[in-house]
Protein backbone atom coordinates (compact mmCIF):
# COMPACT_ATOMS: atom_id res chain seq x y z
CA UNK A 1 0.00 0.00 0.00
CA UNK A 2 3.13 2.26 1.16
CA UNK A 3 4.46 1.63 -2.22
CA UNK A 4 1.23 2.18 -4.38
CA UNK A 5 1.35 5.65 -2.93
CA UNK A 6 4.27 6.77 -3.55
CA UNK A 7 4.40 5.46 -6.61
CA UNK A 8 0.89 8.40 -7.53
CA UNK A 9 3.19 10.81 -6.24
CA UNK A 10 6.11 10.19 -8.50
CA UNK A 11 3.88 9.18 -11.67
CA UNK A 12 2.21 12.27 -10.77
CA UNK A 13 5.29 14.48 -10.91
CA UNK A 14 7.11 12.79 -13.82
CA UNK A 15 3.21 13.79 -15.83
CA UNK A 16 4.74 17.35 -14.93
CA UNK A 17 8.07 16.91 -16.19
CA UNK A 18 9.48 17.51 -12.87
CA UNK A 19 13.10 16.92 -12.25
CA UNK A 20 12.97 16.55 -8.85
CA UNK A 21 9.88 16.44 -6.12
CA UNK A 22 8.83 19.63 -3.91
CA UNK A 23 9.91 19.60 -0.11
CA UNK A 24 6.32 18.80 0.36
CA UNK A 25 5.64 15.63 -1.86
CA UNK A 26 9.18 14.31 -1.01
CA UNK A 27 7.89 14.58 2.81
CA UNK A 28 5.12 12.50 2.13
CA UNK A 29 6.95 9.33 0.16
CA UNK A 30 9.53 9.78 3.61
CA UNK A 31 6.51 9.15 5.91
CA UNK A 32 5.40 6.49 4.32
CA UNK A 33 8.71 4.84 4.37
CA UNK A 34 8.52 5.41 8.48
CA UNK A 35 10.74 8.51 8.40
CA UNK A 36 9.56 11.07 10.64
CA UNK A 37 8.48 14.40 9.32
CA UNK A 38 7.67 17.71 10.18
CA UNK A 39 4.14 18.52 10.49
CA UNK A 40 3.13 20.55 7.86
CA UNK A 41 0.20 22.31 5.42
CA UNK A 42 0.55 23.35 1.97
CA UNK A 43 -1.00 26.59 1.37
CA UNK A 44 -2.00 29.04 -1.27
CA UNK A 45 -3.50 31.91 0.14
CA UNK A 46 -3.77 34.26 3.20
CA UNK A 47 -6.92 32.14 4.63
CA UNK A 48 -5.29 29.13 4.56
CA UNK A 49 -2.23 30.30 6.05
CA UNK A 50 -3.97 31.02 8.81
CA UNK A 51 -6.15 28.06 9.40
CA UNK A 52 -2.28 26.17 8.99
CA UNK A 53 -0.79 28.26 12.03
CA UNK A 54 -3.84 27.84 14.44
CA UNK A 55 -3.69 23.99 13.18
CA UNK A 56 0.12 23.62 14.45
CA UNK A 57 0.74 26.36 16.64
CA UNK A 58 3.42 28.86 16.42
CA UNK A 59 6.30 29.47 17.00
CA UNK A 60 6.38 28.49 12.50
CA UNK A 61 8.72 27.50 9.66
CA UNK A 62 7.34 29.48 6.36
CA UNK A 63 8.93 27.89 3.26
CA UNK A 64 8.40 28.55 -0.17
CA UNK A 65 7.77 25.30 -1.65
CA UNK A 66 8.41 24.21 -5.24
CA UNK A 67 9.65 21.22 -7.30
CA UNK A 68 12.11 23.71 -9.36
CA UNK A 69 14.35 25.21 -5.97
CA UNK A 70 16.13 22.78 -4.27
CA UNK A 71 17.90 25.15 -2.45
CA UNK A 72 15.76 27.40 0.03
CA UNK A 73 18.19 29.58 2.12
CA UNK A 74 20.07 30.88 -0.97
CA UNK A 75 17.41 32.41 -2.55
CA UNK A 76 15.94 33.77 0.98
CA UNK A 77 12.69 31.52 0.81
CA UNK A 78 12.67 30.35 4.63
CA UNK A 79 11.70 32.26 7.81
CA UNK A 80 12.53 30.52 11.06
CA UNK A 81 10.97 31.49 14.36
CA UNK A 82 7.77 32.89 13.06
CA UNK A 83 5.81 33.93 16.09
CA UNK A 84 2.48 35.42 15.34
CA UNK A 85 0.62 35.86 12.76
CA UNK A 86 1.37 39.28 11.72
CA UNK A 87 4.99 37.73 11.03
CA UNK A 88 2.92 34.75 9.50
CA UNK A 89 1.33 37.01 6.82
CA UNK A 90 4.88 39.23 6.50
CA UNK A 91 6.70 36.24 5.79
CA UNK A 92 4.18 34.22 3.09
CA UNK A 93 3.57 37.82 1.40
CA UNK A 94 7.41 37.63 0.72
CA UNK A 95 7.96 34.22 -0.43
CA UNK A 96 4.91 34.67 -2.96
CA UNK A 97 6.69 37.61 -4.31
CA UNK A 98 9.61 35.81 -4.52
CA UNK A 99 8.16 32.76 -6.18
CA UNK A 100 6.49 35.22 -8.95
CA UNK A 101 6.07 33.55 -11.92
CA UNK A 102 6.64 29.78 -10.68
CA UNK A 103 4.29 27.53 -9.65
CA UNK A 104 5.01 26.56 -5.71
CA UNK A 105 3.41 27.42 -3.02
CA UNK A 106 3.79 27.80 0.60
CA UNK A 107 4.79 25.54 3.23
CA UNK A 108 3.71 26.18 7.26
CA UNK A 109 5.33 24.14 9.47
CA UNK A 110 6.11 22.80 12.93
CA UNK A 111 8.99 24.64 14.12
CA UNK A 112 11.53 22.23 15.26
CA UNK A 113 14.58 23.13 17.79
CA UNK A 114 17.87 21.39 18.08
CA UNK A 115 21.32 22.19 18.08
CA UNK A 116 22.45 18.64 16.14
CA UNK A 117 22.00 18.26 12.41
CA UNK A 118 22.94 15.07 10.36
CA UNK A 119 22.16 14.31 6.39
CA UNK A 120 21.24 11.14 5.38
CA UNK A 121 20.29 10.59 2.11
CA UNK A 122 20.93 8.04 -0.99
CA UNK A 123 22.71 8.05 -4.50
CA UNK A 124 22.72 5.80 -7.20
CA UNK A 125 25.77 4.52 -8.12
CA UNK A 126 26.39 3.04 -11.79
CA UNK A 127 28.20 0.01 -10.41
CA UNK A 128 26.27 -0.80 -7.31
CA UNK A 129 23.25 0.54 -7.31
CA UNK A 130 21.36 2.36 -4.53
CA UNK A 131 23.78 3.57 -1.77
CA UNK A 132 22.87 5.31 1.47
CA UNK A 133 24.33 8.02 2.89
CA UNK A 134 24.64 9.37 7.03
CA UNK A 135 26.70 12.22 7.98
CA UNK A 136 27.12 15.55 9.62
CA UNK A 137 24.34 17.73 8.42
CA UNK A 138 23.15 21.69 8.53
CA UNK A 139 24.98 24.66 6.06
CA UNK A 140 28.88 22.88 6.62
CA UNK A 141 27.62 18.98 5.38
CA UNK A 142 29.67 20.20 1.59
CA UNK A 143 32.93 21.61 4.09
CA UNK A 144 33.12 18.80 6.33
CA UNK A 145 31.99 16.08 4.06
CA UNK A 146 32.04 13.92 7.24
CA UNK A 147 29.62 11.15 5.58
CA UNK A 148 29.77 7.22 5.73
CA UNK A 149 28.05 5.18 2.83
CA UNK A 150 26.27 1.61 2.43
CA UNK A 151 24.89 -0.17 -0.37
CA UNK A 152 21.01 -0.77 -0.26
CA UNK A 153 19.57 -3.01 1.25
CA UNK A 154 20.49 -2.05 4.87
CA UNK A 155 20.30 -4.20 7.36
CA UNK A 156 20.16 -2.37 10.95
CA UNK A 157 23.56 -3.63 12.17
CA UNK A 158 24.63 -1.50 8.85
CA UNK A 159 22.94 1.68 9.85
CA UNK A 160 24.64 1.23 13.00
CA UNK A 161 28.16 0.87 11.53
CA UNK A 162 27.64 4.03 9.04
CA UNK A 163 26.46 6.02 12.39
CA UNK A 164 30.03 5.22 14.31
CA UNK A 165 32.25 5.33 11.09
CA UNK A 166 31.86 9.49 10.86
CA UNK A 167 34.28 11.12 12.38
CA UNK A 168 31.71 13.23 14.57
CA UNK A 169 29.66 10.17 15.67
CA UNK A 170 29.55 11.87 19.19
CA UNK A 171 27.19 14.00 17.82
CA UNK A 172 24.71 11.24 18.46
CA UNK A 173 25.74 10.43 22.48
CA UNK A 174 24.73 12.09 25.56
CA UNK A 175 26.48 14.89 25.99
CA UNK A 176 26.31 18.83 27.31
CA UNK A 177 23.17 17.82 28.76
CA UNK A 178 21.50 16.74 25.73
CA UNK A 179 20.30 13.33 25.73
CA UNK A 180 21.49 10.01 23.47
CA UNK A 181 19.97 10.05 19.71
CA UNK A 182 17.57 7.61 19.40
CA UNK A 183 19.78 5.50 17.09
CA UNK A 184 16.95 2.77 16.77
CA UNK A 185 14.55 5.34 14.64
CA UNK A 186 18.10 6.53 13.01
CA UNK A 187 18.75 3.22 11.65
CA UNK A 188 15.41 2.69 10.71
CA UNK A 189 15.07 5.98 8.73
CA UNK A 190 18.56 4.71 6.47
CA UNK A 191 16.70 1.56 5.93
CA UNK A 192 14.11 3.64 4.75
CA UNK A 193 15.76 5.78 2.70
CA UNK A 194 17.53 2.43 1.03
CA UNK A 195 14.24 0.99 0.33
CA UNK A 196 12.99 3.41 -1.49
CA UNK A 197 15.95 3.72 -3.93
CA UNK A 198 15.57 0.10 -3.89
CA UNK A 199 11.68 0.08 -4.92
CA UNK A 200 12.20 3.25 -7.15
CA UNK A 201 14.49 3.42 -10.05
CA UNK A 202 12.74 6.56 -11.07
CA UNK A 203 14.32 8.61 -7.93
CA UNK A 204 18.11 9.09 -8.88
CA UNK A 205 18.90 11.36 -5.75
CA UNK A 206 17.55 11.51 -2.06
CA UNK A 207 18.96 14.68 -0.19
CA UNK A 208 17.71 15.13 3.48
CA UNK A 209 19.44 18.08 5.37
CA UNK A 210 19.22 18.15 7.62
CA UNK A 211 17.73 15.98 10.24
CA UNK A 212 17.45 17.34 13.42
CA UNK A 213 17.78 15.79 16.76
CA UNK A 214 15.00 17.36 18.55
CA UNK A 215 15.78 16.23 22.19
CA UNK A 216 16.44 13.11 21.59
CA UNK A 217 14.05 12.25 18.79
CA UNK A 218 15.18 12.66 14.87
CA UNK A 219 12.66 14.57 12.10
CA UNK A 220 13.17 15.38 8.80
CA UNK A 221 13.40 19.07 8.56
Amino acid sequence: MNHNSAAKIIKSALGEKQSCLSEYEAKLILALYGLPVTREVLVNNADELKGAARQIGYPLAIKGCSSEIAHKTEQGLINLGVNSEDEALAAFTEIKKKLAGDRGAVLVQEMVRGSRELVMGMTRDEQFGPCVMFGLGGIFTEILRDVSFRKAPLSESDAREMMREIRGNKIIDAFRGMAAADTKTLAQMLIGVGRIGLEFQEVKEIDLNPVIIAADKPVVV
